[in-house]
């Protein structure tokens, strides 16, 4: 190797180590509140955990918020019941006939709903649903959310979806399959994995949603018997705990916070290891 082409070499070494080195940093500045967040709610929450926090609703004087936690898993459930399937289905849409002027309408709006705000999805679900059941409801709330969560679906699944190579789809096509088999059988199964960490990308958003249950599913403080009256949440009781001046109920929207926060985090584990069990069979 010749002196030029040595000295040209280290150079290029030398600036990628730099790089690896910021990149890095970065990581680690970026990683510190996340960290920091993480640290505080913990130490915060786990005074106000007890096992009566788990088995008694709000209702009940001096007792936690059983109730809430039942809420909040309903109405997930319920949101990704209505969100993810219609989300999908439009992202497959939208990948698989992208030059029509209806996918590029759809693409613009699902971009213009994702920006909206979400309080605004929940005053549009007031007067459409709420104002005409004369109630707030689950059945609601769980609409709001699904509206939020519609977007972030509708365009992972549009984005992963137009990764997958077109010889797949002529391959099946050559086989005789029709363009809807195509698209749900080899499409949706190739951009499977990313499109589930979408879902999941959008549940955890939904997890976090205050401001939409403020005007649909409200509050309740006992166990709610339908889904077409109001319930209780762990999101809406944060908010109405520390909205007062009651050093108990601070400590229980602590604990609550930290329990919203562990659901997260367990349907980003399992979904991960199911990832991982699907990549390893």
């Amino acid at each position: 190797m010749t002196p030029e082409l040595e000295s040209a070499y280290s150079g290029r070494k030398l600036v990628a180590r730099v790089a690896t080195i910021a990149s890095a940093g970065a990581v680690l500045l970026a990683l510190v509140p996340l960290a920091a967040i993480f640290a505080f709610v913990v130490s915060r929450g786990l005074r106000g955990l007890s096992l009566a926090f788990f088995t008694e609703p709000v209702g009940v004087r001096g007792a936690g918020m059983a109730n809430a936690i039942v809420g909040t898993i309903e109405l997930v459930f319920l949101a990704s019941a209505m969100g993810i399937p219609l989300g999908i289905a439009a992202g497959l849409y939208l990948a698989e006939y992208a030059s029509t002027w209806l996918a590029r309408t759809v693409r613009f709006a699902a971009d213009v709903l994702a920006g909206v705000p979400s309080i605004l999805v929940g005053v549009v679900v007031y007067a459409t649903v709420v104002v005409r059941m004369k109630q707030y409801s689950a059945f609601a709330g769980a609409a709001s959310l699904a509206i939020v969560m519609f977007p972030l679906v509708a365009r992972t699944t549009d984005e992963l979806a137009r990764t997958v190579p077109d010889s797949l789809r002529e391959a099946a096509l050559a086989l005789g399959a029709s363009r809807w088999r195509t698209a749900i059988f080899v499409v949706l199964r190739t951009a499977a994995p990313g499109i589930r960490s979408g879902c999941l990308l959008a549940v955890a958003r939904v997890c976090g949603e205050t401001a939409p249950l403020l005007f649909t599913a409200y509050n309740n403080r006992f166990y709610s018997e339908s889904l077409f009256a109001p319930t209780s949440t762990l999101q809406v009781q944060i908010f109405t705990y520390t909205m007062t001046a009651n050093d108990d109920w601070h400590a229980q929207a602590w604990a609550a916070a930290l329990v919203l926060v562990a659901i997260v985090v367990v349907l980003n584990v399992i979904a991960r290891r199911v990832l991982v069990e699907r990549e390893a069979a």
